[in-house]
């Protein structure tokens, strides 16, 4: 059984690793150490907090049970455990990107998420 979890990543920084077959990570992951993560219970407010009126985003559904020790589920927001991956990403365990718009309301658009 897939456990699927979500990054959020500007389009750049996303096209880059499909050019390697591999994701580093987006800024605030390197400067962190990990690859922030969310569950589909968390990604929309993470879509709110920290990438709140950004467009070109992606959407990345992963799964996670393929990412092995290096996925850790750590404390962060409001005391929640969040997928931290300490490693890179292997493009092989990515299950599909998609865009992720701004509606006219002015918060991101998401597709059908599993894991809800």
């Amino acid at each position: 059984m897939s456990q699927i979890i979500y990054k959020i990543t500007p389009q750049a920084p996303w096209r880059e690793a499909e050019a390697d077959g591999r994701f580093t990570g987006a800024p605030i992951d390197i400067a962190d150490g990990f690859i922030h993560f969310s569950t589909a219970a968390q990604v929309r407010e993470t879509a709110a907090k920290h990438f709140s009126g950004q467009t070109d985003l992606l959407l990345v559904a992963i799964d996670g049970t393929s990412l092995g020790d290096a996925l850790k589920y750590e404390v962060s927001r409001g005391g929640a455990l969040f997928p931290h991956l300490y490693g890179v990403l292997e493009l092989t365990a990515v299950k599909w990107v998609r865009p992720l718009p701004l509606g006219a309301d002015g918060t991101h658009q998401f597709p059908a998420l599993e894991g809800q």
